[in-house]
């Protein structure tokens, strides 16, 4: 009789650890545990290295369905990246753990063809705060295109192909996540014709309410937009300057907050660039005050004013 006891307690153990495996259900059709969720993410070696060509090296091969991403994070995590395309599924590629935030990488699949390479940043908690497209094989560029990522993380992201003198053209941008809660350029290198590599306003579409929103000009290279923060004392910007005719560029990304009325100072946490922005009725004058080399050329500094620019009249 002993002996049957004991074979009954060990066919038990056996079936709670046989429960205990039982892989974890990604298709979307039922609830999943954030632990599990979280836990088909390895944390990801760094340095870390891919092409466009091969997206999924690292890729697992397990398929989780977009709604499952849904029950943790806003449908705009996704939208952001895919716009109005509906079908496609997700494989975990890693997460990269700091101390203030997380960093999860995944590849989307469209089809057994298209494929993109994406971030989603959230907080300790999991909260969702950003995502991005880091590279895809959709674009028919002729372009190679890359990405590496190093341990702060910094995310560079590079193009290259063979010009017409067979010489490399090539593109380079860093991007970082900053406390401003989006992604900015950190690192911009090219030896393209400037004509062909247009820098497109990242701010354009967001709103301007906020009594100093707005854009101040100089020209087509030389200006700053200014839109809506969080509340009436932050405002985002994003400043693209071009001096000695064109030999010296700048470009930054990011919040500043009003210390005065009409004065505001741009400082972030690890950034040693400190830039003042100070309105006047009609114009922006701004003036570096840290060590800005990141975000500029060696020999020209954030200095300088611009005209502010009319807002379209609203029509009825």
């Amino acid at each position: 009789m002993k002996w049957r006891n004991q074979l009954i307690i060990l066919c038990c153990i056996c079936l709670l650890g046989s429960c205990s495996d039982a892989p974890i259900d990604l298709s979307g059709k039922t609830n999943v545990d954030q632990k599990d969720f979280l836990s088909v993410f390895k944390p990801l070696s760094l340095p870390y290295s891919v092409s466009d060509t091969n997206l999924d090296k690292n890729a697992d091969t397990l398929s989780i369905a977009k709604e499952v991403f849904q029950q943790f994070y806003p449908d705009t995590a996704l939208s952001n990246i895919m716009g109005k395309t509906k079908i496609y599924t997700l494989s975990p590629v890693g997460i990269i753990e700091k101390e203030k935030e997380n960093y999860l990488l995944f590849v989307i699949k469209e089809n057994k063809k298209k494929k993109r390479l994406a971030v989603i940043v959230t907080d300790n908690k999991n909260k969702f705060l950003g995502s991005k497209e880091l590279l895809n094989n959709v674009e028919e560029s002729g372009y190679h295109r890359s990405l590496n990522i190093n341990k702060e993380p910094t995310f560079l992201i590079s193009r290259e192909k063979m010009g017409n003198n067979n010489e490399l053209l090539f593109s380079r941008a860093g991007w970082v996540y900053n406390d401003a809660g989006f992604f900015m350029v950190v690192i911009n290198d090219s030896n393209e014709d400037p004509a062909k590599t247009a820098v497109i306003n990242p701010l354009d579409t967001l709103p301007r309410l906020n009594k100093l929103s707005g854009d101040y000009i100089k020209d087509k290279n030389n200006y700053v937009s200014v839109r809506d923060g969080k509340d009436e004392n932050h405002y985002l910007f994003f400043i693209l300057f071009e001096k000695s005719n064109g030999a010296c560029k700048g470009e930054l990304k990011g919040e500043f907050k009003l210390a005065k009325p009409m004065e505001g100072l741009y400082s972030k946490n690890g950034d040693p660039c400190l830039i003042d922005f100070i309105f006047t009725s009609n114009q922006l004058r701004i003036k570096e005050q840290g060590s800005c080399g990141n975000h500029r050329g060696i020999k020209c500094y954030f200095d300088d004013r611009y005209t502010r620019k009319k807002d379209p009249k609203k029509k009825n």
